[in-house]
């Protein structure tokens, strides 16, 4: 008989993934809505967002390595980084990923109001699940493929207007209450995509967080599997700081952002904020990968439309319609059913011959049984 209850124990194998679980959904609905709290009133920023994409590199690398050299030094942090020189390579790929995907996220922000702009990324799942299967040989189950196939009509029926309040324009049209022509809301669009320049920019995005997503998975549990998490979160910032670099000289831009105008705007609390939170993000994607899968990370993104939509309506008046009820709740939905059959793909251990990661606190660290050690290092986090 088919068990119909939900299997928390293969969804959190410890409380310390419960705790990584939420704390990554609300750092993400954070993100959201502290950067839409960032815009001007034309929805354009006063600062350089590339900038502050890579200042929050730089921040996350700082972390990273002050707690590796909380129980090692920085010559072995250096020494690690030189023997694995092959996967610091390795890791240009997602690096370059990921920064296309940061620096999209702050120019689609400005075009979408959070809610969409999170429905529309949902649109990854199919892919993500796709990828899943080729790099680590796991075929997902009907009812899998039949809950990631809803959650993406859910995303999709943002599209369509259901809502019962509306008004009619000069033409006769209906559009909902507060909404200009074009399905847009104080310049923002609420209508998902509109075949334009801004859907084709979140599709890209949405194509660099699959890709990203997965194969940092395939580093972080295979060709780099052995190393320590924090040497592999260097490896990640180091490569995203030179990404970032070359953005800003392949827009003429890396003078300029040095100056006493461009670090004020930067140096601001709400800009700060912002890079502190999306820098926790960093740290905090690589332990949900580390102990958990890509496949829950994107049904955790799923979970942040709700909070994300009531947060938007509270602070920034953005309307709930009928269509965004709709497609948070066939997305819900699809969390369940994915809930009684989730993916499970632990992290590889190394064997005991390594020469890459002999001392112990390595060892602990890799070890999913050892729940003191993984609390130690959440503490860190």
């Amino acid at each position: 008989m088919t068990n119909s209850r939900i299997n928390w124990g293969e969804l959190f194998p410890s409380k310390k993934s419960i705790f990584i679980f939420v704390t990554y959904m609300s750092l993400f609905v954070g993100q959201g809505i502290l950067v839409t709290a960032s815009q001007r009133a034309d929805n354009s920023y006063s600062y350089n967002t590339v900038l502050v994409v890579l200042l929050t590199e730089v921040l996350k690398l700082i972390i990273s390595t002050v707690l590796y050299c909380r129980e090692h030094t920085i010559k072995t942090l250096v020494l690690k980084v030189v023997e694995g020189s092959d996967v610091l390579l390795l890791y240009f790929v997602p690096a370059f990923l990921y920064c296309l995907y940061n620096n999209l996220a702050f120019v689609n922000l400005s075009t979408f109001d959070p809610t969409t702009y999170y429905l529309l990324l949902q649109l990854r799942v199919v892919i993500t699940g796709v990828l899943f299967q080729v790099i680590f040989k796991k075929s997902l189950s009907r009812k899998q493929w039949f809950s990631l196939c809803l959650l993406t009509v859910g995303c999709m029926l943002k599209q369509w207007n259901f809502s019962l309040s509306t008004t009619a324009n000069d033409q006769g049209d209906k559009l909902p209450v507060d909404a200009d022509a074009g399905g847009t809301f104080r310049g923002k669009n609420i209508s998902g995509f509109d075949l334009s320049f801004s859907a084709i920019l979140i599709l890209v995005q949405t194509v660099c967080s699959c890709l990203a997503g997965v194969y940092n998975e395939y580093l972080l549990k295979g060709k780099g599997s052995d190393i320590n998490i924090y040497v592999q979160n260097v490896f990640m910032y180091l490569d995203s700081i030179v990404c970032n670099l070359l953005i800003l000289m392949f827009r003429g831009e890396l003078a300029a952002v040095v100056t006493k105008d461009h670090l004020l705007e930067v140096f601001r609390l709400e800009v700060l904020v912002i890079m502190i939170n999306n820098a926790a993000i960093g740290i905090i994607t690589s332990f949900f990968l580390k102990y958990m899968n890509s496949i829950l990370k994107t049904f955790a993104s799923a979970l942040e439309l709700m909070f994300t939509a009531l947060l938007s309506y509270l602070l920034f008046s953005i309307p709930i319609y009928l269509n965004t009820a709709l497609a948070i709740f066939v997305v819900s939905y699809a969390i369940y059913l994915y809930s009684l059959n989730p993916v499970v793909n632990l992290a590889s251990k190394s064997g005991s011959g390594s020469i890459r990661d002999k001392d112990e606190s390595r060892k602990a660290l890799m070890s999913r049984d050892d729940d003191d050690d993984i609390e130690l290092q959440m503490e860190e986090v």
